[in-house]
């Protein structure tokens, strides 16, 4: 089974390729990678360690769900369709977009909303450290998420949690 991870790895390699970080200018899969390894600290499925490897492919690439059924099956599938956003810009202003996504991650599996915690917990080190004025709308939106992704790994959740509380008390060095 542990061949998913690698199998996904390559897939996510070759989906990201060419994508860099926004801060840091490293390549994308960078991120896909710490997504997973912070959930392999809590989870023991290699179906959701390949899925936290997706999790953007269909949002940030040339892939779709079914390109991930496909060669992955329809577990992986259908977390990484709950980890895709389902907004676009005509469905109205960011606010609106955010609470569409969040109503769809509301319904997402108790192992979707774990990759996502992951998913928050990265993206958000490097927002506030990186991009502090962004950070004042991108935190606000986490402590929206927060409310929806009550099914996740309670670590994970505990975690995310301690970040969005402790950048609502200005601490530094999240």
């Amino acid at each position: 089974m542990a061949d998913v991870v690698q199998k996904a790895l390559e897939f996510a390699s070759i989906a990201h390729d060419g994508q860099t970080r926004k801060y840091t200018g490293e390549p994308y899969i960078v991120h896909s990678i710490e997504v997973m390894g912070l959930v392999k600290e809590v989870i023991d499925d290699p179906e959701v360690h390949a899925a936290a490897l997706l999790h953007d492919v269909v949002e940030d690439c040339d892939v779709t769900v079914e390109d991930v059924e496909h060669h992955f099956g329809p577990r992986i599938s259908s977390m990484v369709d709950d980890l895709t956003d389902i907004s676009r810009m005509e469905d109205g202003n960011r606010a609106v977009r955010k609470e569409l996504d969040r109503q769809h991650l509301a319904k997402a599996s108790p192992d979707a909303q774990s990759v996502k915690l992951a998913d928050l917990i990265n993206n958000s080190m490097s927002i506030v450290k990186d991009d502090p004025s962004f950070a004042k709308v991108y935190m606000k939106e986490k402590a929206l998420l927060l409310e929806v992704l009550t099914e996740g790994n309670p670590r994970l959740f505990s975690l995310a949690a301690k970040i969005v509380e402790d950048y609502k008390k200005g601490v530094k060095n999240l």
